[in-house]
């Protein structure tokens, strides 16, 4: 789900409260932005915020002595990251929960994951300050979630934490750090991303040992209006989180996919390309949401005379490759660009990113013969084999944004740095391809290296083939790379999560394929085989995420969905039928688990799954595609391949459940859209000529 921008203090309460939020928290009722600097994430915006504080010393201080809370036995590097905090942090599950009904404490939720730069902030900030920890441990209990372990629990809050947003006609997003606050029976009343710790940390923007201390003063004093927001705040929140229910006589609509590919267009970029800008503000935050990419590909390989598509895709490899969200020296892209241009990207790299843009690169090249985007294939998968797979063969999820609690320290240059490690010629031949020649790009005194021109005119200007001006940087990258290595590195996450291997099983696969270069299969099948033999349970049912050979959680659709995709594009890889059969496999113990066979589409969380404010059923591509989308063309392939009309017939009634957004909304949906264009012409539907 696309969320709003974020701003600093999110300060939000049900409208039937606005007196008492006035009397708890003067003068937030306009609150001041913060100065500029690097961004805050969500999942499509983010607003600025400043320098973050260098506080090593102190958490170091604290892990020395501090005993470890109950994060401590969990193996999510993110939460054993707050083991040693002075909170009393506990994980998100029924013993915690029913120690917040037993004591009727309300809940103090934070949810991040461990790339998050102002997830590492709010902690140096807040949780280790030992004044705040101690009133939150009187008062609350607290529970910390890492949300790439807990999607399911990080959707439903964030969403409700939207819900209070739109309220309160704020204008204000989501985010992470997500900061929440709940009744003992989990029901949100309050909420947030980042705080500073304190008043005047930050501007006039609210500190949150204020929040925490009018909360608590709240719900001791007016604890029956709190709980009057909760309800309504939880019953909007599981109304949007359960999907609208599609009427009972919908059909599969020819126009579809001409709308969606309309909407794509309509938020193109055509200098920069992307989607989502405005000219007037080229700072709004561009993602390279990958799901618009692979349903652009779909259309040119059906028509390679698509000249709006083939622009729309072509520009945007185009300039993401040359921007600084692509890692020149090392491989691999980031995971969004601050800017309109792709310039100055927030550092974190996530492995389902660069499994997705694996494919859609190798297809974009494909389709036009670049060599600049088969070099950047290689580059993201160079990248991977490197530094993201673990010697099982699996591939870890994610690299921080931070080193030495610094935002792109690893990555960052400075001129003097470069001059110094080249040679004259080799300095005046990458500043002037990577724009270290003209003005800083990063905090007005660093350089994150990017291409000044494309590769072709940038071969043009210096009188050199494409190939000639490759083969003489890749030394001089090699020697800065290996300067770079040697720095402290960013955090590498080292959890295996079903899903985002799936994601990069299928982009080695599919560049194997592609390419024709059978060790990246050979690559795909390693990581597949794993997953098949030490994710899967004896029941057949996936396991979330395994971290140093310990398996926990269940598996959610997205895992079977992705894992599934993976194992597909092997089997078109090689043709080798173990692959199908084990899709077949794993799809018929989805249906059995997810299937909502009165709606038709997939749940998110099994039947038998624990609890929550509500079961969620997630039809909306963001920077990963949804587990419908992804299912319905799983089904569609393994329907053609096994001659199994059961399976065709689930693909239709997968999109026709989500018919009402398909209706109201197309653009949201680019991945499901590719096996509705399939099922309509399949079908033989054609859509009306206008009338002359």
């Amino acid at each position: 789900m696309t969320h709003g921008r974020l701003k600093r203090n999110a300060i939000v309460l049900f409208p039937t409260s606005l007196a008492l939020l006035a009397s708890l928290l003067p003068g937030c009722s306009g609150p001041a932005e913060p100065q500029a600097g690097n961004p805050n994430p969500t999942d499509q915006a983010v607003a600025e915020a400043p320098q973050s504080t260098d506080k090593t010393g102190a958490q170091a201080e604290h892990a020395g002595r501090q005993q470890p809370n109950q994060l401590a036995d969990e193996t999510s590097p993110y939460l054993l990251m707050h083991a040693h905090n002075p909170v009393n942090w506990r994980p998100w599950n029924e013993e915690s929960l029913a120690l917040a009904r037993s004591e009727n404490k309300p809940i103090f939720l934070s949810i991040g994951y461990s790339s998050c730069h102002w997830c590492h902030v709010m902690e140096r900030e807040s949780f280790l300050d030992e004044e705040i920890a101690a009133l939150l441990n009187e008062h609350f209990i607290c529970i910390k979630v890492d949300r790439e372990e807990r999607p399911d629990v990080d959707a439903i809050y964030m969403e409700s934490l939207q819900v209070l947003n739109q309220l309160m006609q704020s204008g204000r997003g989501g985010g992470w750090p997500l900061s929440m606050f709940l009744t003992p029976e989990a029901k949100p009343f309050f909420g947030g991303t980042y705080f500073p710790a304190r008043v005047g940390d930050r501007g006039a923007t609210v500190g949150f040992l204020t929040i925490v201390q009018k909360i608590n003063d709240a719900w001791n004093n007016q604890r029956d209006r709190v709980l009057q927001d909760a309800d309504v705040i939880t019953k909007l929140t599981q109304r949007t989180l359960s999907g609208q229910v599609p009427s009972g006589d919908v059909q599969l609509d020819p126009a579809w996919p001409d709308r969606a590919r309309q909407g794509l267009q309509d938020s193109f970029d055509p200098e920069y390309g992307g989607f989502r800008f405005a000219v007037e503000n080229p700072r709004i935050p561009k993602f390279p949401e990958p799901s618009n990419l692979f349903f652009l590909v779909d259309q040119l390989q059906r028509d390679p005379q698509d000249a709006e598509a083939r622009q729309m895709l072509v520009t945007t490899c185009e300039r993401m490759m040359m921007g600084g969200i692509y890692d020149h020296l090392g491989g691999g892209f980031h995971r969004y660009s601050v800017d309109r241009f792709w310039k100055i990207p927030h550092f974190e790299k996530m492995l389902y990113d660069n499994g997705q843009l694996a494919t859609v690169y190798s297809e974009a090249y494909a389709l036009t013969g670049r060599d600049d985007f088969k070099r950047v294939v290689e580059g993201i998968l160079a990248y991977t084999d490197r530094e993201m797979r673990d010697e099982s063969g699996a591939f870890y999820s994610a690299l921080d944004a931070e080193s030495e609690d610094e935002e792109g320290k690893f990555y960052r240059w400075d001129r003097a740095e470069i001059q110094a490690l080249l040679t004259d010629d080799q300095y005046r031949l990458f500043a002037q391809v990577y724009g270290i020649d003209q003005a800083p790009n990063f905090e007005e005194k660093y350089y994150a290296p990017q291409l000044a021109s494309n590769w072709s005119e940038t071969a043009q200007q210096l009188l050199m083939t494409e190939a000639e001006l490759e083969q003489a940087l890749v030394p001089i990258r090699q020697k800065l790379f290996d300067v770079r290595a040697k720095r402290p590195r960013p955090l590498t996450d080292n959890k295996i999560l079903a899903s985002w291997n799936g994601l990069m099983i299928r982009g080695y696969a599919d560049a194997g394929r592609v390419l024709n270069h059978p060790p990246y299969i050979d690559t795909a099948s390693r990581a597949a085989d794993f997953i098949l033999d030490q994710m899967v349970d004896d029941e057949g049912r996936l396991i979330r995420t395994i971290t140093n050979g310990q398996g926990k959680l269940n598996a959610y659709l997205e895992d079977y969905a992705c894992l599934i995709d993976g194992l597909l594009a092997l089997h078109r890889a090689t043709g080798q039928a173990r692959w199908l059969e084990a899709a077949d496999k794993i799809q018929q113990k989805q249906d059995e688990l997810f299937w909502d066979e009165p709606r038709g589409g997939y749940f998110y969380t099994s039947g038998d799954h624990e609890t929550l404010l509500v079961r969620t059923k997630k039809q909306v591509d963001s920077a990963m595609p949804s587990g419908n989308s992804v299912a319905a063309g799983n089904l569609l392939y393994l329907a053609d391949q096994l001659e199994n009309p059961k399976y065709h017939e689930r693909a239709r009634r997968c999109v026709l459940a989500a018919s009402p957004i398909l209706e109201s909304f197309p653009a949201a949906t680019p991945r499901l859209m590719i096996t509705a264009g399939e099922l309509i012409g399949s079908e033989g539907l054609a859509e009306p000529e206008e009338e002359q």
